[in-house]
């Protein structure tokens, strides 16, 4: 029987676990063609952090090696950007001419830093942090410069300023928020994640609002200036404001997007010969930017792929989790609480652990540790099996291990 041609757009951890959770299920179905716009194998971007600090080489991060594509017949084209998706012909473009048809399509095209819309922010010296480039660079400034500033006081954000601060630089954090991480922690675990940072040197600007970036003779970033008239001084300045998902290719070719390139529960465009997967994608209004939710979702895809057409991806409880040796902290589902709810909460100022378990109708719906993480998965599970807790309420605060006889 001849194979149908699969090409896939983008090389990431969502689209090539597809690729692997569609071959455990029909490896003789397709001939696979990957476009990678980065120069690299497939690689665990949400270990980028241990390499910027330093605790990691990039090859430690490679999930799948060049010998992988090889020995499962996929061809794979790297540092070729596709530029055109050509649906009447079925075929995409990339932007040294290579073309390639397709039976089925899956776009996998990620997302991309939100630059803020400040005078300045094009100057050298300001970039995003999405890739191994954007960690190479900031590993190549840190040898050279010393002052640092960060914008965002999010996942990455601190993840980028404590590797910056590891490789010795002067790291200020500016926030707009009150507290850190406050769509992952309340206050008072973002305050006990602020003091933590501090006593490893790092420095906070919270509430600050970045009005422009001031530059040198030679065009390179020297002050960041904010709307109340205070400067720091930067060498180097990293936006890590959010995230945006990349869907202008499928803008261009006529598909419909709304925050990300809409799919419905089998992860299909609205053309049918097309999937999408992962950050660049809206399912029930929702664009996801962890990789648990977007590895339920390969698996979804895959199954459809593969033409078994059994599975649906219904949404998914997400979690949080810093990466950031010797701090811990987790957070999943409704931890701030809300009408309806009610909270239990455990506090060791002198230990720094601090947990908050959000309760309502008699199910766990939020939790937000810090210090002590071990019970998070438990944790979650209990959250996504919507488990009655009524039995166990008594012991829940101390975990999966207080529920063994």
């Amino acid at each position: 029987m001849k194979k149908l041609k699969l090409v896939m757009i983008g090389n990431g951890m969502a689209g090539v676990r597809t690729l692997e959770e569609l071959l455990k299920l029909s490896d003789e179905l397709y001939d696979i063609t990957v476009f990678g716009a980065e120069p690299h194998p497939n690689y665990n971007r949400i270990m980028l952090s241990p390499v910027l600090a330093g605790e990691q080489d990039f090859t430690d991060i490679v999930l799948n090696d060049l010998d992988w594509y090889s020995r499962h017949g996929i061809n794979l084209l790297l540092g070729r950007r596709v530029v055109k998706i050509d649906r009447v012909k079925r075929r995409v473009i990339a932007d040294d001419g290579t073309e390639a048809a397709y039976d089925r399509l899956l776009i996998a095209t990620g997302s991309r830093p939100y630059r803020l819309p400040i005078p300045g922010n094009e100057l050298d010296g300001v970039i995003g942090y999405r890739d191994i480039a954007d960690t190479q660079q900031m590993i190549d400034t840190a040898n050279t410069h010393r002052r640092a500033v960060i914008i965002g006081g999010g996942l990455l954000g601190l993840e980028a300023a404590n590797g910056l601060a590891m490789r010795g630089m002067q790291v200020t954090v500016v926030h707009h928020g009150k507290s850190l991480l406050e769509r992952q922690l309340d206050k008072t675990s973002g305050d006990l994640l602020q003091k933590a940072l501090e006593q490893r040197n790092l420095t906070f600007c919270l509430n600050a609002h970045t009005a422009e970036l001031l530059g040198d003779e030679q065009g390179r970033v020297r002050e960041v200036c904010f709307t109340d008239g205070s400067r720091v001084a930067a060498d180097l300045v990293v936006m890590a404001a959010g995230i945006r998902p990349e869907t202008s290719l499928a803008e261009q070719a006529g598909l419909p997007c709304d925050r990300g390139i809409l799919v419905n529960d089998t992860l299909q465009t609205f053309d049918p010969r097309i999937y999408a997967i992962g950050e660049c994608v809206s399912h029930r209004g929702i664009a996801y930017g962890l990789v648990a939710p977007l590895f339920e979702q390969a698996r979804v895809c895959a199954n459809h792929l593969a033409q078994l057409g059994f599975a649906r991806y219904q949404g998914s409880v997400t979690s949080a989790k810093l990466k950031v040796t010797g701090i811990d902290l987790f957070s999943v589902g409704d931890f701030l609480g809300g009408e309806g709810t009610e909270s239990i909460t455990y506090s060791d100022p002198i230990s720094g652990v601090y947990k908050k378990l959000v309760i309502k109708d008699d199910m766990l719906v939020g939790a937000c540790l810090y210090g002590d993480t071990c019970d998070g998965s438990w944790y979650m599970e209990q959250i996504r099996t919507n488990s009655r807790i009524e039995s166990i309420r008594q012991h829940l605060m101390f975990g999966e291990q207080a529920m063994q006889p």
